[in-house]
């Protein structure tokens, strides 16, 4: 059988920029370095000793890592094609809807409509403008101007998230709708307000579905949504995003999470329950869901190398990486953090979808798995992937210990459908400095959590059990969260049951680069120095482990087989 080296002429062979590749092997991430017992997709990149190595992020750093000879390394897919007009794309999608009426057949004069839009958690990093929520909201304002409803509310959709500040709502929204509408027709939900709630009901399973006032109230509720992973979109738009703490602990608890593949809502114990709930809400309310994709383009040109393989890297991109990782050494953490945030990520827009909930999901799954999954056979002993500096709770401030335990053991681990990239008792090695450090103002019960709780337990059900509801009704942090920008204080412990499913999956997990053993220890993890100090720690005498890295960011997911 020819195999054929990643450094090889074939595997850098590229299509017209703007143009999808017309087959999977003209991809730019072609590479197979030997012969396999398994068929893996293109992007699916074995290491060989001709391999270059692969850039990482540790935080907000970047690094070099030599792989072994053998490891497989999961791309991204390239972006998709975004559409040429989404202005049109939007018009089109709300006059002709899926599983019910266009939204102008639902209009009349003097109706009270409510707008809620998806929060600055997604996507990530923040869009460059226009956001597309803007050019969904300029839309639908002004078909409702034109059939004369003019009493009109817009809510952004934070559930337990922090409140958004007026320049992260002017960013998302625009300036023209920012200045007619906020703040008192723009605003953020509040799920803590005694008289902004309203019980809409109670499922077969006795899930509490309880609501922001307003919207329940309202004759309808628009929804504008950006799809960013598949786990968002659908009943969790309205069921999760405008509801309170007592709907959230339905389903955000170890017994509901910890059985949960997230990324894969068809084996989904989490979104069984938000469907459940979310179907009580459409029987409830007149929702019209607004669903949109875009694409994986995350880097702009000056940091776009990091969309490639790295033995397709130019001279000039190899030049920029190590210009990027030393400068970065340099500066202090603020300064780095900023060199990335500074770049709003040039998203395109692939989908707009308009109508009923679930029909209008199902085709927003089918873009966003187009986007991010990548087949691959088998699974690894070790996973090996590096944590960036964002998730979605930390935009615009610092990602504490308890943010990085997400993104391994909740996000990362779970980016797969099928099985997990990693075998059950597997490793996982990541590359974080896990930093003792927090943003007072956004984390504040965060810190309390990882200081006070964690010292006593990791378990999640003791911590549901004698802790959750003593931190979730604290008035001091409650008014945090009201008046001020913290998340809610039942938020970090939400945190902690995110990465439930990959503690109970996963042995170990290794941490590369931590500026301290505390933190490790306090999450469960062990510290090496070294990558290599790390592979050793993880290999048992005699044993050749298959290892698989997660080459993240942007976005993927392995659709893994075995």
């Amino acid at each position: 059988m020819t195999t054929q080296s990643s450094s090889s002429p074939k595997a850098k062979k590229r299509t017209p920029s703007g143009t999808p590749a017309p087959a999977e092997e003209s991809s730019p991430l072609v590479a197979v370095t030997r012969a396999r017992p398994r068929s893996d997709h293109p992007l699916v990149v074995t290491i060989d000793t001709k391999s270059a190595p692969r850039a990482v992020f540790s935080g907000d750093q970047v690094l070099e890592v030599d792989l072994p000879v053998g490891t497989r390394v999961v791309y991204p897919r390239p972006p998709m094609d975004a559409l040429k007009d989404v202005d049109a794309a939007i018009r089109y999608a709300i006059n002709h809807p899926t599983g019910t009426a266009p939204l102008y057949a639902k209009l009349r004069p003097g109706m009270k409509v409510v707008i809620a839009i998806d929060d600055i958690s997604l996507p990530l990093p923040p869009m460059r403008r226009p956001d597309v929520r803007e050019r969904v909201l300029t839309i639908v304002l002004e078909l409702l101007a034109d059939h004369g409803v003019d009493d009109v509310t817009i809510i952004i959709a934070t559930s337990l998230h922090r409140r958004m500040t007026a320049s992260e709502v002017r960013h998302v929204v625009g300036d023209r709708i920012f200045g007619a509408y906020w703040p008192d027709r723009l605003y953020n939900h509040d799920a803590e307000d005694p008289k902004g709630m309203k019980r809409v009901g109670v499922t077969d399973h006795g899930e509490v579905v309880e609501l922001n006032r307003k919207a329940v109230e309202s004759d309808l509720l628009v929804y504008v949504n950006l799809n960013l992973v598949p786990m968002d979109g659908g009943h969790k738009s309205v069921a999760v995003g405008l509801c309170g703490y007592k709907s959230l602990r339905a389903h955000h608890n170890p017994h509901v999470m910890g059985d949960c593949a997230y990324m894969d809502p068809k084996a989904s114990a989490l979104a069984d329950s938000v469907d459940r709930m979310g179907r009580l809400v459409e029987k409830a309310l007149d929702v019209f869901h607004i669903e949109t994709t875009i694409n994986n383009r995350m880097f702009d040109r000056p940091l776009s190398f990091f969309h490639k393989n790295e033995d397709d890297w130019t001279a000039a991109d190899r030049v920029a990486f190590k210009g990027l990782a030393f400068t970065l050494s340099r500066l202090p953490q603020a300064a780095r953090q900023a060199v990335f945030e500074k770049i709003p990520s040039p998203y395109g827009v692939t989908g707009v979808f308009a109508g009923e909930c679930t029909a209008v999901h199902e085709q927003t799954l089918e873009r966003s798995f187009a986007q991010y999954l990548v087949p691959i056979h088998g699974q690894a002993d070790i996973l090996v992937s590096g944590i960036p500096h964002i998730s979605p709770y930390n935009v615009n401030s610092y990602l504490n210990p308890l943010l990085v335990q997400v993104m391994a053991q909740g996000y990362l681990f779970n980016f797969h459908r099928g099985a997990p990239l990693v075998k059950k008792g597997g490793t996982m090695i990541i590359f974080h400095p896990c930093s003792d450090k927090f943003d007072a103002e956004h984390h504040a019960p965060y810190i309390e959590f990882v200081h006070d709780v964690l010292p006593q337990t990791r378990d999640a059900a003791v911590m549901h059990k004698q802790f959750e509801e003593k931190f979730a009704t604290n008035p001091a942090y409650i008014e945090m969260y009201r008046r001020g920008h913290a998340y809610h204080p039942a938020h970090p412990f939400f945190m902690w049951y995110w990465g439930e499913a990959g503690r109970r999956h996963l042995g170990r997990v290794i941490v590369v680069g931590a500026d301290n053993d505390y933190i490790p220890k306090l999450l469960g993890w062990e510290t090496a120095r070294s990558f290599a100090e790390a592979l050793a720690m993880a290999k048992t005498p005699g044993q050749s482990p298959e290892l698989a890295m997660l080459h993240a960011p942007p976005i993927v997911m392995a659709d893994v087989t075995i």
